[in-house]
This record gives structure tokens, C-alpha cells and sequence, in this order.
């Protein structure tokens, strides 16, 4: 039986101490509030800056207790892991042309891997896809370490923290925006397709995109899986519609391998990437 952890690996990563894909540091500014968001995401130079400034950042009280208290408790299947307790940051090459924008990390997924979308059952769906598309170099995820690497492709949460219940607020979704807006303006060139999964993300991502430039329909359009939107302003960009990998999709058969196949697809064709 794994040994329990010890007061100190109770606590979250601290930044800077060599865990897998850490972009932080110990000097890495942290943001305290919706403002300082917003000032440190649009002041960072680069994808990784933005990655290292959004996974110290602090400014939800209810979710920064959330994921700490998760990553001190812990399940007991992972009781002898040290869990991330951090915000998790994007993954990906920053020259995508694929974006993939989820809801939030899972609390025994990205919260305890410290990778988006790895140690989870949406996690296990997800990169399967990915992998078929020919968009992962492997069909599994499980840890921050293991070696995955993505293609042409990069992906992100609408909110970066875990949320109780996996129900984030309206406004920490507004409060994380600061970080997916800079995301979308920073990569030069821009990405080509949004692969938003499930409606929450489909929601956060219009007035994000609106903050950066694009002119988006209004009124808005409603999610559906697999409904398409295609903007010209100021760069083409196809916006894509997906139904969440969730555990409660795949089981009752909302979500099949076969959609997910679809949209990848899809993405794929919109973004121009051959084969």
C-alpha cells in the first residue's frame, strides 16, 4: 500500500521545482485579481511567459482553496502521488494551427498530472481522438512526463483553475479570460480552428475573441456539436462546435468515437493541415 504523503508534498508544486513542463519560477508575478489578470496576461511576451504567469495565478479565492484542498486530500487511488494544486497551463506547440478550448481542468486530472486533459476518463477519449486524427504522437495521457506531444495542435480551459463541482462561476470564467484572450492574440501566426468542447467553453470563447479583434455574429450562435463558424476579421478563423469527452457523454452515448472523429475531421480540413 503506497506510503501517505508528507505535510510538505501536500502542498502544491512550487514553481521553479523541476516538475514536467513548469514554466514557472519563484519570480514569476502572480496575479492577486481580475486586474492583475488582466495586466499580467497582456504584458507577457510569449506563450510561455503567459503559461508560467497563468499556473501561479491566485486570483479566485474559491478556486484556489478548491484545488489545494483537493491536492491535499486527495483520492484514494493517487494517495501516494504528489498532486500539481495549481493552476494547469496550455500544452502544445505554440505555432498550432489547432486550438482545443476545454471547460476546466478535472480535480484528479490536470489538477493532480499538471497537464491539461492527462489522468482523467475525458482525458482518455480525447487524446485516443487526437491520436486516430493523426494530432498526438500517442493515444494516451497520463502524466506530465510520459512523452505526449501534440501536432499542430494546442489546448487550453476557459477557466485554469479546478472548480468544486466542475462548475465554475460566472465571474472566475470572466476572471480567467485575461489568460485565453492573450493566448489567442499572442501566436504569430494566429491559429487557424477552435475546437470548442462542450458549451461552456463555446461561451467564454466569443467574448474572448471579441477582446482580441475578431468581429463575432451577433446575435451569438447557438452550441451544437459539430456546428461550424467561420470568421474573417481581422484573420480566418473557424470556430468548431464539440460535445464534451465526459465520463456521463461517453456513457450514455452522447459523445462516440465516431463525432469525435468528425470534428477532428473537420478541424483538420479547416486548418489546411494535409493527410
Amino acid at each position: 500500500m503506497p506510503s501517505p504523503p508528507s505535510e510538505a508534498d501536500r502542498r502544491p508544486v512550487p514553481p521553479g521545482s523541476g516538475w514536467p513542463g513548469d514554466r514557472a519560477s519563484p519570480v514569476t508575478p502572480v496575479a492577486h485579481s481580475p486586474a492583475e489578470v488582466r495586466a499580467l496576461a497582456a504584458a507577457a511576451p510569449d506563450l510561455d511567459e503567459l503559461d508560467a504567469r497563468s499556473t501561479v495565478c491566485r486570483a479566485c479565492p474559491r478556486l484556489v482553496d478548491w484545488r489545494e484542498q483537493v491536492a491535499r486530500t486527495r483520492r484514494a487511488a493517487y494517495v501516494g502521488e504528489r498532486y500539481w494544486g495549481r493552476p494547469v497551463g496550455s500544452f502544445g506547440p505554440p505555432d498550432a494551427r489547432i486550438l482545443l478550448l476545454g471547460l476546466a481542468p478535472a480535480a484528479h486530472g490536470g489538477n493532480r498530472t499538471g497537464r491539461i486533459f492527462t489522468g482523467d476518463r475525458s482525458g482518455d477519449w480525447l487524446f485516443a481522438a487526437l491520436h486516430r486524427a493523426g494530432l498526438a504522437s500517442s493515444p494516451r495521457s497520463v502524466s506530465a512526463g510520459d512523452g505526449q506531444r501534440l501536432i499542430a495542435t494546442r489546448m487550453t480551459a476557459a477557466v485554469r483553475c479546478a472548480p468544486p463541482g466542475n462548475a465554475p462561476t460566472p465571474a472566475e470564467r470572466d476572471t480567467c479570460r485575461g489568460w485565453l484572450a492573450r493566448e489567442l492574440a499572442l501566436p504569430n501566426p494566429r491559429p487557424r480552428v477552435v475546437v470548442t468542447l462542450g458549451g461552456f467553453a463555446w461561451s467564454a470563447l466569443w467574448p474572448a475573441l471579441a477582446g482580441v479583434g475578431f468581429t463575432v455574429p451577433v446575435p451569438r450562435v447557438a452550441f451544437g456539436h459539430g456546428r461550424r463558424v467561420d470568421l474573417d476579421v481581422p484573420t480566418p478563423l473557424t470556430v468548431l462546435g464539440c460535445y464534451h469527452p465526459s465520463q456521463q457523454n461517453t456513457f450514455t452515448g452522447r459523445v462516440t468515437e465516431p463525432m469525435l472523429d468528425d470534428v477532428f475531421r473537420a478541424a483538420r480540413a479547416a486548418a489546411g493541415i494535409p493527410g
